[in-house]
């Protein structure tokens, strides 16, 4: 705001209003955040007769790659799935959680899930939580409406696209989607699209990797390819096995008595009761 009253246009180009609150925080001890990635490639597309979802399937943690071959698209209702990012707990906790409430709905009403409802409880259940639930999803399905594709982030908030992608290899995938994409694909189409799109951020992406997993929702019924692409199989296995020396020890472990333990804790005071 100027001498007159007037609020002052933006300034152009990077601010650097926050640097000395910064350092002084630094030097106070205050890491900054670090940034969160999730290690994994879900999409999801709307093509002419439903819904197409597609996911990697490897599980880390941190630079471990501890799971190969793990189902990252979750089953919500008959005619809903939703793929999950983030931390795998969180993930299969709250789509679990949702499928459960949108089967006693089911059972009040007597009528099929709808789309908007999964993502009703889903957004509100995460911004509950401002984001310290880590699930990143995509969800999809078919009633009574139509198809429908939504995305929804750790912090509640969504979007509806005709296509999406999330996880750490959603720019890989993405391109693909963006270069590719059209209305009115068929159902061969859809599924060739959504595995290209995956696999672009599998040899993209080193948090995504392994096999392809797609999901297929129309009006008649839902198909579900486990394994429908496998492009990094194994091409040799030792047909002999491994075998270790049995003089190594992996793990070695001391046992210290509880009763030496609390002798040698207070010399200045009593000895803690057994």
């Amino acid at each position: 705001m100027d001498n007159s009253g007037i609020l002052a246009p933006p300034k152009g180009g990077f601010s650097f209003d926050l640097c000395r609150r910064n350092d002084m925080l630094s030097k106070k001890g205050v890491s900054p955040p670090s940034y969160r990635k999730t290690g994994t490639t879900i999409v999801g597309l709307i093509f002419q007769d439903g819904v197409v979802l597609g996911a990697d399937t490897r599980a880390t943690e941190g630079p471990i790659v501890c799971d190969k071959n793990c189902e990252k698209i979750h089953y919500m209702a008959p005619n809903i799935y939703c793929c999950g990012a983030g931390t795998a707990a969180d993930t299969e906790a709250v789509t679990d959680m949702v499928s459960s409430q949108l089967q006693l709905h089911r059972y009040h009403t007597g009528r099929e899930s709808r789309v908007v409802t999964a993502l009703t409880l889903l957004k509100r259940h995460l911004f509950n939580y401002q984001g310290h639930v880590s699930a990143a999803l995509v969800l999809g399905g078919v009633d009574v409406t139509g198809p429908h594709l939504h995305t929804i982030y750790p912090h509640g908030s969504t979007d509806t696209l005709p296509f999406a992608t999330m996880g750490s290899g959603s720019l890989a995938a993405m391109a693909v989607f963006e270069s590719e994409y059209k209305e009115g694909l068929t159902r061969e189409q859809g599924i060739a699209l959504v595995t290209k799109a995956v696999c672009s951020g599998i040899f993209n992406d080193m948090g995504s990797g392994s096999n392809v997993d797609v999901c297929i929702i129309t009006k008649g019924g839902t198909e579900y390819l486990r394994n429908h692409h496998m492009p990094n199989a194994r091409t040799y296995v030792n047909p002999k096995g491994y075998t270790f020396s049995k003089k190594i020890e992996v793990l070695s472990t001391k046992i210290t008595p509880l009763k030496a333990k609390a002798e040698e804790v207070t010399k200045e005071g009593d000895v803690m009761e057994e």
